[in-house]
């Protein structure tokens, strides 16, 4: 993929890092590996995800597939291009165990791997969880329910009805997923909306900031948003801080 190569080729290491936060958060969480077995479960919950032959109608509100196309497809199909692969999910993980965040909210469930990920790793958290497609969102529970996840609420249906709803219920949002509509207008009203609840200690995670020109477009908007301090750019996925009282950074690593 050309977006990747232009990105290892520009991005830098912890070493080319000066800031404490940045590299202890390097050191102490992207660079971490995750113990063998830690995640087998959810794992195997995967594995069956991927191995189901059934066919659902999907819903789609975002800018669809890269990979997929109708609106009927095998349960199977969804898994292997929608969930996110092992290491992205425990890398999500790992930044949630390292924030402890109080409340989280996941624009994007799909069959709820990720969230089962998130959910775990903050135990403590009330998970919001939003997805628009009903017959995807009714997997996601059971998924859930399998897993005995006690934390998470699914939220169905479109995101611009269902996100402002999510926000009015809490005081302050510790960590957001912004996942599920890869088009920079929607991306930056979402990023908006969840900002009006962010706090100096929020860590915003947007996903496929590569995924496009137009997201790429959004990627560099947030960047220069007043009230971002520090981002960090992984390729797959985008850090986004409130730091009060830090210099204003911009980071792209490789690790």
């Amino acid at each position: 993929m050309l977006a990747y190569a232009r990105h290892l080729l520009t991005a830098g290491n912890r070493y080319d890092v000066h800031s404490p936060f940045v590299y202890r958060l390097i050191t102490d969480v992207l660079r971490r590996k995750t113990m063998p077995g830690v995640h087998s479960d959810l794992e195997a919950l995967r594995g069956e995800m991927e191995s189901r032959t059934d066919s659902i109608q999907v819903t789609d509100f975002g800018a669809g597939s890269h990979q997929l196309r109708g609106t009927e497809r095998e349960v199977a199909s969804i898994a292997r291009t929608s969930l996110k692969p092992r290491r992205q999910a425990a890398q999500l993980a790992g930044i949630a165990h390292y924030f402890e965040p109080q409340t989280v909210v996941e624009l994007g469930t799909s069959l709820g791997i990720t969230t089962l990920y998130l959910a775990r790793a903050a135990p403590m958290a009330q998970v919001h969880t939003l997805e628009g497609c009903p017959n995807i969102a009714a997997i996601a529970a059971g998924n859930f329910a399998r897993m005995g996840a006690g934390n998470i609420e699914l939220h169905t249906g479109p995101f611009t009805q269902q996100l402002p709803q999510v926000l009015a219920r809490i005081d302050r949002l510790d960590l957001a997923f912004i996942d599920g509509h890869h088009s920079a207008a929607p991306t930056l009203d979402y990023f908006g909306q969840c900002l009006a609840k962010a706090h100096e200690g929020s860590v915003f995670i947007l996903d496929d900031i590569h995924w496009s020109a137009d997201m790429e477009h959004a990627w560099t908007l947030v960047q220069e948003h007043p009230k971002v301090v520090i981002t960090i750019d992984l390729f797959h996925f985008g850090l986004v801080f409130f730091r009060n009282g830090q210099q204003r950074e911009h980071f792209k690593l490789r690790y």
